[in-house]
């Protein structure tokens, strides 16, 4: 009954926003609650919620500041020789611009997190795809598919098979090097091709490097006077390296995310508008997306509390795996790639890898699989080319409000692009004699 009323909520969840019928805020508070009276558990509500809340605290905290301190350090003109110096060496030819984002988003996501990525490869970018007048979904499914693909030793869902399986991340990871290297040519191909099509809707033709692409609507080339009063060129240098510390420090794990990031905007504020009243306004300008975004991450908390703390997850995560046929037994790993990506859409990472992980490995083992095989398939897709449109997981939302585009319209977009990345990796490993049928 439990794992059922999981299924339920988690499909009703996934159907509401896909559908865009109801903010993702309110369907991520109301349907969870609803799910939990439906399983009799509406008694520890309360409490779900406020434990769910403690653990997103620190990670909603640290994309507010964040948001904060890259809006400022936009409005100092931090970010403006970055896009020029990228619209120098790609041109204005959408299929290199498309091909320069997950180039930008591969080697970001290199420290192993999405957020970094993504917080700083779609800021830089965005204003280069509205300049050119590019579907804003192409910067987030390219940046996503980068970071999705590029799964490293030291990333979560690594660290969390081989902790899950009792097994070294060398020994999941090394044999998976070639088909990575396979899955990153699919990315760069598919972001040729999507930045092709994008020139075909724009109506340019062989000669789009040197063609004059109008702006799209409501975004000129230029900037305004007022935004050119917020630049500060002369403090260019301090703000570089100001961002670099606060990147330095995030990626080296010496200070909490949340910390960095926080002293960071204090320092962006008072250097580079010294008045109250300019810290203010700056505050001001990027309070709605901090708060937006501050709101989902915490009704997101709110939904990870319920399912968790009511055994809904877990249940679901029993029920999933307790009956495999034996004719299928054998070719667990094949069939756990395949369908790893779209997991990401019901299980969170915590939950998958150490819940569900285990009894997947000990059933196959029953069938002589060895338990790195089924580590390596998971990583083929569950929350590595799943995270950035996974609702359970808060990259997703990032993604889609740093790119100004729904989220729904960023799932649509992006999950057939993801989801064949993963099967392309899944045949990759079958053909190199990884896995076998």
């Amino acid at each position: 009954m439990l794992a059922f009323v999981a299924a339920a909520t988690i499909l009703s969840l996934l159907a509401v926003i896909l559908s865009n019928r109801v903010s993702p805020l309110a369907a991520l508070i109301l349907i969870p609650i609803a799910g939990a009276i439906a399983a009799g558990v509406a008694p520890g509500i309360p409490g779900y919620i406020v434990d769910g809340l403690a653990k997103i605290a620190p990670v909603a905290g640290m994309f507010v500041f964040a948001i904060l301190f890259f809006g400022i350090m936009t409005d100092a003109g931090l970010l403006a020789p970055l896009v020029n110096a990228v619209l120098r060496m790609v041109g204005e030819r959408p299929s290199r611009i498309t091909v320069g984002t997950a180039l930008l988003a591969l080697l970001i996501h290199l420290d192993g997190s999405g957020a970094v990525c993504f917080l700083i490869t779609i800021p830089a970018l965005r204003p280069l795809y509205d300049r050119l007048g590019m579907d804003r979904r192409v910067l987030a499914c390219t940046a996503s598919m980068a970071a999705g693909v590029n799964f490293l030793p030291w990333t979560g869902p690594t660290l969390r098979a081989g902790a899950a399986l009792k097994l070294p991340v060398a020994t999941i990871f090394t044999p998976m090097i070639g088909v990575q290297v396979v899955g990153l040519v699919f990315v760069f191909v598919v972001s040729w091709w999507l930045g092709v099509r994008e020139e075909r809707r724009l109506g340019l033709g062989d000669h789009a490097a040197n063609a004059e692409i109008p702006a799209p609507l409501g975004v000129t080339p230029s900037h305004s006077d007022a935004e050119l009063a917020l630049r500060r060129p002369r403090l260019f240098i301090v703000n570089v390296a100001i961002t670099l510390v606060v990147v330095a420090t995030m990626i080296t794990g010496l200070i909490e995310p949340v910390v960095v990031f926080m002293a960071g905007t204090a320092l962006a504020l008072i250097i580079n508008y010294p008045s109250a009243a300019q810290q203010r306004e700056r505050i001001d300008a990027h309070a709605r997306a901090a708060l937006m975004m501050a709101g989902i991450l915490f009704a997101a908390g709110a939904f990870t509390g319920i399912m968790t703390g009511s055994g809904m997850i877990k249940a679901l995560a029993q029920a999933s795996v307790s009956h495999v046929p034996d004719a299928i037994g054998p070719r667990i790993p094949v069939l756990l790639g395949m369908i790893a990506m779209p997991l990401s859409l019901l299980f969170d990472p915590d939950s998958f890898y150490f819940g569900v992980l285990p009894v997947i490995a000990e059933v196959a083992g029953h069938f002589g699989v060895p338990a790195v095989q089924v580590a390596q398939a998971a990583l083929l897709g569950q929350m590595t080319t799943g995270f950035p449109v996974s609702p359970l997981t808060p990259a997703t939302f990032l993604v889609a409000g740093l790119s100004g585009v729904e989220l729904g319209a960023h799932q649509r977009f992006a999950i057939p692009w993801l989801f064949a990345a993963s099967i392309v990796m899944t045949l990759t490993a079958v053909a190199f004699g990884i896995f076998s049928l």
